[in-house]
């Protein structure tokens, strides 16, 4: 019996590429949860600590905090898409629960439902908001892509700074 060797795995500490990511376009790789998770709390996706938004929905042109220029996020129809989808599935089978277990009229169906999920997609639309401008960041799509210097094939920022 003959046991066959490999080459070592790679570790951030014997390969300083894995520490810090780098995009096939030599810009760092951008971390997509945290990103998301910051836009979900209203917060700037780069530091996490801006406000994302100066309205109910009105994104800040750029963060006080770090100076992100996020004006140019595109996140169009999908926030309301993605809210009604989650309520929805939320809303419909409490709805069907309901009906099952105590038979209301449809008066009280329209008293107890229309006012939940109006509340309920009212709640929901700013942190889904968030988390798709926090993802349109880590992905680099339309106008973050520009934010930075692009990064050489260690990780080290390139520039004259």
């Amino acid at each position: 019996m003959t046991v066959e060797t490999t080459a070592p795995i790679a570790s951030p500490a014997t390969d300083p590429t894995l520490v810090t990511p780098v995009t096939s376009e030599g810009q760092t790789a951008r971390p997509v949860w945290p990103a998301m998770m910051k836009g979900l709390r209203h917060k700037c996706p780069k530091c996490g600590k801006g406000a994302l938004f100066s309205a109910y929905l009105k994104v800040v042109d750029s963060c006080e905090n770090c100076g992100q220029e996020l004006h140019h996020h595109r996140a169009d129809d999908a926030p309301p898409y993605f809210t009604i989808f989650v309520s929805g599935h939320i809303i419909i089978p409490l709805m069907i629960v309901m009906e099952r277990i105590w038979e209301p009229a449809m008066w009280i169906h329209m008293a107890v439902w229309l006012p939940v999920t109006l509340i309920m997609c009212m709640a929901l639309l700013p942190p889904i908001k968030g988390a798709l401008v926090g993802l349109q960041w880590a992905f680099r799509m339309h106008g973050f892509e520009y934010d930075e210097e692009p990064a050489d094939a260690s990780g080290a920022r390139t520039g004259s700074s």
